[in-house]
């Protein structure tokens, strides 16, 4: 396994250090040191020094992180422990030393087009517009999450496309093998088929961040513009297209790491939960949020991932939250399996719609 230099560098300063140590996900969830990022550092460090080789504990220590960013939000030095798992991913996909779950997976992505080998859904519906597209990602369409958000651009008079044969943002394969030959080329794929319109609303803050993030550190042309369906559904009511009706409900958004962490946008959910009624905040919120789920990691660590997402119902408790809003797929399925009695899970869509 061979490392850059940067990761290198990254590696021997996040070995010994503690600063991150309490924000884990998924540390928290295992109560083990190993799921830290200071211990796969120290785990790494001794890989590039050829002290002891890429073992299958070691890889396996990798895939036990959610890359959601929390460490590097709590470094005041700049340290950045994703980069360098995510950089290890590579390496294991290249020194052909890849896990079977992860090999499951991408078996999966060939004869299925998507990691959790489903079958195409006919529920979702086929729309076509010259201008607009919605781009509903990999974990929608595989599991399901976005009636709710078609019914409410509907409602906005938004015309829109959606596609039958959906083309692959490229987000799982990132995840899974980083940046890999055949990650870039399903990335360049997808944006051939995105240059066909004017707007993608991507429904899933994933596929956003690769789009707005990934294509273009890869120098993936990309021309068309890229906006989260959060930002978007904020813009429709503040022009007016969604008259929304200020109640008594009081609201507490669950940010999504990947929105609120890698594309800065914290905003948008509490402008349109504002709107609709009063905002009560979790003790960890913005950019400082909790993981509260991760389809991918769920295919292979389900009790990790439900203990998470145990953890981020605690979060929400101990703030009173009475109505939890989350705006990612996977966040929403993961906490309704854990949904505690009296209490309100809703999709930032269905909060919305319950105020027009």
């Amino acid at each position: 396994m061979q490392f850059t230099q940067k990761s290198k560098e990254h590696i021997d300063s996040c070995r010994f250090c503690w600063m991150c140590h309490h924000v884990c996900p998924i540390g928290n969830a295992t109560g083990l040191e190993r799921n830290t990022a200071r211990a796969r550092a120290l785990g790494l460090s001794l890989v590039a020094r050829d002290a002891i080789e890429y073992s299958d504990d070691i890889i396996n220590n990798v895939y036990e992180c959610s890359l959601c960013g929390g460490c590097m939000t709590d470094c005041v030095t700049g340290w950045d422990p994703v980069m360098f798992t995510k950089e290890a991913r590579l390496g294991a996909a290249l020194d052909g030393k890849l896990p079977s779950y992860v090999m499951n997976m991408l078996n999966n992505f060939n004869e299925k087009g998507n990691i959790y080998g489903a079958e195409k859904n006919p529920n979702i519906p086929v729309f076509e517009d010259d201008e607009i597209l919605f781009f509903l990602g990999e974990d929608t369409r595989s599991k399901g999450c976005a009636k709710e958000a078609v019914e409410l651009l509907k409602k906005a008079g938004v015309k829109f496309a959606m596609l039958d044969n959906e083309p692959n943002s490229g987000y799982s394969l990132d995840f899974l093998i980083g940046a890999a030959q055949e990650t870039k080329t399903v990335m360049e794929e997808c944006a051939k088929v995105l240059n066909n319109y004017k707007k993608v609303i991507c429904y899933d803050g994933f596929d956003a961040k690769v789009m707005m993030r990934e294509y273009k550190e890869w120098g993936i042309d990309l021309k068309a513009e890229v906006v989260t369906f959060t930002s978007f559904v904020a813009s429709l009511i503040e022009e007016g297209k969604l008259n929304v009706k200020k109640g008594d409900l009081v609201f507490t958004p669950q940010d999504s790491p990947v929105l609120a962490r890698d594309l800065e946008e914290t905003e948008p959910i509490r402008k349109i939960l504002s709107a609709c009624g009063t905002v009560n905040e979790m003790l960890l919120n913005k950019e400082h949020t909790q993981l509260a789920g991760n389809l991918i990691m769920n295919e292979y660590m389900p009790n990790v991932i439900e203990q998470v997402a145990k953890d981020r119902w605690k979060n929400a408790l101990n703030m009173n939250a009475k109505i939890v809003v989350t705006e990612s797929c996977a966040e929403y399925i993961m906490l309704s399996k854990t949904k505690p009695e009296n209490v309100e899970l809703l999709k930032l869509e269905e909060a919305v719609l319950k105020c027009l």
